[in-house]
Order: C-alpha cells, then structure tokens, then sequence
C-alpha cells in the first residue's frame, strides 16, 4: 500500500491525499508536478527512475474499508532538497533515455 508522503521532497510543498499534482516514484520517493517537470526532467534523484501520478485514496468506504478512514496518509514529512549538481550530472549520465530504457 502506498505511504501518501504529505509533502514534496525537494521544495516541501504540501501534497494532501487527494493531491492532483503529487507524483511519485517506484520507490515511492514524492514530488510535486513543477520539481518533477522543472528541476528533476522526471528523473527521480534517489534511484533515476520516472515518475508517474500518485493515485487517489478513496476518502470513505466504499468497498472492503480500502480508504483514508482505515488508512490515512503518513504524517511523515521527507524534505531533503536535491543536490543540482549531482542531479545535473545525473541527467547527463542518462542522456536522455527514457525511464523504460534505464
């Protein structure tokens, strides 16, 4: 089950359970859409992977208690901003492969 980290990694935006803009990783590593787009190039700086949308928790029940009332969001904030120099020499590492081709 995914954790639902609260906020974006790098710039700590805040990322609710029904965030539309948070993406994340295979690793779960969570991002909002801009620091994905704009700092990253949808390169995850913890493990290189791409990043897709996290999916939206169900808020109530509505089939086997598979929603945030029985499983809430983590409260665990992850805020350790990305090192651009090394993010950029691993975008040149890369070269622009794309995260099926990694």
């Amino acid at each position: 089950m995914l954790t639902l980290r609260p906020t974006c990694e790098h710039c700590n935006k805040a990322l609710l359970p029904a965030a539309e803009d948070a993406m994340i990783c295979s690793f779960e590593c969570t991002f909002c859409e801009v620091c994905v787009a704009q700092i990253l190039s949808n390169v995850c700086p913890n493990c290189a992977g791409g990043f897709t949308y996290r999916p939206i928790r169900p808020q109530r029940n509505y089939v086997n208690h598979n929603c945030l009332e029985d499983y809430p969001a983590s409260k665990d904030v992850v805020h350790k901003p990305v090192d651009l120099k090394k993010h950029k020499l691993l975008l040149s590492m890369l070269k622009g492969l794309s995260p099926y081709a990694r």
